[in-house]
């Protein structure tokens, strides 16, 4: 009505007054009632799906599952049906330390990543004016704790582990899954996920593509002669498709290779990924140059751009250093005192 619309001039004439943009105040009163009807969950599952699916580079499968289960388990059910520019920075803390107070606090760490992304995401678009988990910290609960890596039993351990994987009932595929990681120090997602077309058996290497891989940068592994050994073994137990089936068509769980350490007697001692870290503390004690293993196993190198253009770094360095790490596995199965190797250019 005409009486409206001279409120609206008064109105307009006195954030003017105060030195405001009118137009700018419309915007502003806009976001906010678009706030009001956007939710956590809205702008969560918005992120969610441009990280896992949309992204030129997406996430890896396993980080995406990761990812998938800490919104559903935790963020969601605390967070899911309040409006995105309600959610107070009290709200996240409290959820902080409900998962720290559970004793999950790697889990808590990555919470509070997401957390910042998510919001970062609502900002960036101007659905809300700041973000109340920028720079959100651990809680009391969480001090004093040092992260740990996966465990392992060290190169000492080493043989008699593999031969208590050995003693169980567990199948037979599973048990050379644990060998090759030993072997090959590979991500167990990597290794779970493998398929017959990623290897040049003549060549002795397996081609892992990019869309596995952690970086999201394809990795090439030289395969030693016990690794061959027993590839050609799972080629008569499963000639077709994933390497590591055993019923059906799908791959093994990533709980499988756990389990049946956990059967072995090796529950909190040695865990599928903490291969990694074994191979990694016993070469670099033995003297071998860390450049061949940090390529091995496949972590960001500092010269980026070279990395795009060579990801077969070091590959025949890589494949001699792998041969002799699994001719000393070899030599302390048979119960050889293995010397430690030279140091090597």
């Amino acid at each position: 009505t005409l009486a409206q619309a001279r409120l609206k001039r008064e109105q307009a004439r006195q954030e003017l007054a105060e030195g405001l943009n009118p137009n700018a105040v419309k915007r502003e009163q806009a976001q906010e009632r678009q706030a009001q009807q956007l939710t956590f969950k809205a702008v969560a599952e918005r992120w969610y799906k441009g990280k896992a699916e949309l992204a030129k580079k997406p996430w890896a499968p396993a980080t995406a599952k990761k990812a998938r289960l800490y919104l559903d388990n935790d963020l969601l059910p605390a967070l899911g049906k309040k409006p995105i520019a309600e959610v107070t920075r009290l709200d996240l803390i409290n959820l902080n330390e409900k998962i720290e107070k559970r004793g999950a606090f790697d889990v808590a760490g990555k919470v509070r990543e997401w957390l910042n992304a998510i919001f970062d995401d609502a900002f960036d678009r101007g659905e809300i004016s700041h973000n109340p988990a920028y720079r959100l910290k651990a809680s009391a609960y969480a001090g004093g704790v040092v992260s740990k890596p996966n465990p392992n039993v060290g190169f000492a351990g080493l043989p008699k582990l593999l031969a208590d994987v050995e003693a169980t009932n567990s199948h037979r595929v599973t048990k050379i899954a644990i060998r090759l990681l030993a072997l090959t120090a590979v991500r167990p997602a990597e290794l779970r996920f493998a398929q017959w077309q990623e290897f040049d058996l003549e060549a002795a290497t397996w081609h892992i593509p990019a869309e596995r891989m952690k970086m999201s940068r394809p990795h090439v592994v030289p395969l030693s002669q016990q690794a061959l050994k027993l590839i050609a073994e799972l080629k008569a137990l499963n000639p077709k498709g994933y390497l590591f089936v055993i019923r059906g068509s799908n791959p093994i769980s990533e709980n499988t290779i756990n389990k049946s350490l956990w059967l072995a007697g090796y529950k909190g001692k040695q865990t599928g990924h903490g291969f990694r870290h074994l191979l990694s503390t016993e070469l670099n004690e033995r003297g071998y140059n860390s450049d061949w293993i940090e390529a091995q196993l496949a972590h960001s190198g500092e010269n980026k751009i070279r990395a795009v253009y060579n990801h077969a770094e070091y590959l025949e360095q890589r494949r001699q250093m792998l041969q002799e790490w699994a001719d000393a596995i070899d030599l302390a199965e048979q119960g050889a005192n293995v010397m430690p190797l030279k140091r090597r250019a």
